[in-house]
């Protein structure tokens, strides 16, 4: 069984910090967070992360202290670690990076940027460990990275959504999962929509991936509660 990415999240703004952690499980990575540098430092030594996102401005011990921290202890100086901060000059860059950094990212960051930065800080760490790509279920081939799905030999052509939606059904195959909770992994936190736009794109996605539309066997609805894959 292939291992999946542990990546440790030390930020103390709980928002952003779980529309971090949601975007990377949502990507196949295992995650785990903390709110300050203390508690951080403690996870890094106990968890073994496979990369650590750190924010500079941290109650507690300090993200770049933090930073020089784990690059002198022989057990944890191999870990990536990629800044995320608001703060952006040049020096500020420059100090992150002579304190161990891999990467410096500046708040705010778009999403997809954030882990496009991720995999390629992960590319270039040695030992890596293979991050899922691929979730397949009969006929049905969804590729993470490339996000691309296959039905039989043909692609089907989904909007961005429509391909989180999918993704994120498949990941929980056979579990149910409500609209509310839809909402919340596939459109955000921040991002308010009525709960009929998920029942719109289950019937889209229907259209495309279900042999027959109007008698679905791979997403099942589950009357009052919301939606499960079934394969």
């Amino acid at each position: 069984m292939l291992r999946m990415a542990k990546v440790l999240i030390i930020e103390d703004e709980l928002t952003l910090a779980n529309n971090l952690a949601d975007k990377l499980k949502s990507e196949g990575f295992s995650v785990i967070t903390s709110l300050d540098g203390e508690e951080g430092l403690e996870k890094v030594r106990g968890e073994r992360p496979d990369l650590v996102v750190l924010d500079i401005m941290l109650p507690g011990l300090d993200g770049l202290s933090l930073c020089r921290i784990i690059r002198r202890d022989s057990s944890t100086a191999h870990i990536p670690i990629i800044m995320l901060t608001a703060r952006g000059t040049e020096v500020d860059k420059i100090v992150g990076l002579e304190s161990g950094a891999d990467d410096y990212v500046v708040k705010p960051v778009a999403l997809g940027e954030f882990l496009a930065r991720v995999r390629a800080v992960m590319r270039r760490a040695p030992g890596r460990p293979v991050l899922q790509d691929e979730i397949i279920s009969n006929d049905l081939q969804v590729s993470l990275t490339g996000r691309r799905v296959y039905k039989g030999s043909g692609e089907v052509k989904l909007s961005n959504k429509e391909f989180d939606l999918l993704a994120e059904l498949m990941r929980n195959r056979g579990v149910v999962l409500s609209r509310d909770l839809i909402l919340t992994k596939v459109w955000g936190y921040d991002y308010f929509v009525d709960k009929r736009t998920v029942d719109v794109h289950i019937r889209w996605l229907r259209e495309k991936i279900e042999d027959d539309a109007s008698n679905p066997r791979r997403i099942v609805t589950v009357r009052g509660v919301g939606y499960r894959f079934e394969g």
